[in-house]
């Protein structure tokens, strides 16, 4: 992929960086990196209580950035209102190279453990597998997926404990929406999905999706694409949709339409603060709530579609 990429950068105090940069993560579909400020002092005693860091993240050149350049803007507003001692800068957009951003991260992306067999593992580190590991080789390149993210996590987890709990001769089918770096696709027919397919409205993410496929021989076992979930008329068996809340809220109606009777839907890209948001959202469709798993700041919630008689 040959293109342009624009740089977000927020200045903010280092006390709320975490939470910014899962904001910025989910926002713009792509990793982050966190920069310390310089701390001009000669003693512990004299570094201020409150350090700043800048926040990137990074945006395709070749759209129109306005819409996630207002969100960011309100997100930092409410913020702002919520810590009215804390000073927010408002944030700045430059061009940037793709090639220096994109290899810059790699130093932190280590092989990952995730529930109780997927190992994650970088495509140019080594790793010592043991047995009943189920591997999976990601290069996230301009995507969002590497296992790290809680959101990530919390949907591995969930999508692990469902597949536990089948019966062992089903092969469950399964959309996974949003899928960036195609991780979670990938890691659903380890664990023995059947049909699976993985749609993301960002062209790039598909394409790295589909190199992922590549270095995982699943290329045969996985569908991608791009079209839009309204559009879509087959029923599955699992749903996984790790987005924004709000995107959440407004796709519940057709997110339940493409369960299969028997279901399950898993929600995750939640900060725990719109968890009752998104409830209300799925409050009046025919989807039962089951429960709820949190880390960090983050949530994802499990719905089962028990249609009655």
């Amino acid at each position: 992929m040959n293109r342009s990429w624009l740089e977000i950068a927020c200045d903010v105090p280092e006390e709320h960086a975490e939470v910014i940069a899962d904001f910025l993560t989910q926002l713009t579909g792509t990793g982050v990196c966190v920069d310390n400020l310089c701390v001009d002092a000669f003693s512990i005693s004299e570094i201020p209580d409150s350090v700043r860091v800048v926040i990137k993240a990074y945006l395709s050149a070749d759209g129109d950035t306005s819409q996630q350049m207002q969100e960011l803007e309100i997100f930092l507003s409410e913020l702002s209102k919520r810590h009215p001692g804390d000073s927010f800068c408002p944030p700045t957009i430059s061009a940037v190279n793709s090639e220096d951003w994109s290899s810059s991260w790699k130093v932190h992306f280590k092989p990952l453990r995730i529930g109780k067999r997927l190992l994650i593992v970088p495509t140019w580190e080594d790793v010592v597998e043991v047995p009943g590991d189920l591997v999976l080789r990601i290069d996230p390149g301009m995507a969002f997926g590497t296992g790290g993210h809680e959101t990530t996590r919390l949907c591995l987890e969930l999508l692990e404990q469902l597949m536990e709990s089948r019966v062992p001769t089903s092969s469950p089918s399964l959309l996974d929406l949003g899928t960036g770096s195609g991780i979670l696709a990938m890691a659903a027919s380890l664990l023995g999905c059947c049909r699976i397919l993985a749609l993301d409205i960002d062209p790039d993410a598909v394409t790295v999706a589909r190199e992922n496929l590549a270095l995982n021989n699943l290329s045969d076992s996985i569908e991608c694409g791009t079209a839009p979930l309204e559009s879509l008329t087959e029923k599955y068996d699992i749903i996984l949709a790790n987005i924004l809340a709000e995107e959440l809220v407004r796709l519940a109606p057709y997110l339940a339409d493409r369960l299969q009777p028997g279901g399950s839907l898993i929600l995750s890209g939640i900060l725990a603060e719109k968890e009752q948001i998104v409830r209300l959202g799925f409050n009046n469709l025919p989807i039962q709530y089951c429960r709820t798993v949190c880390d960090g700041e983050w949530v994802a919630m499990l719905y089962r579609y028990e249609p009655t008689t």
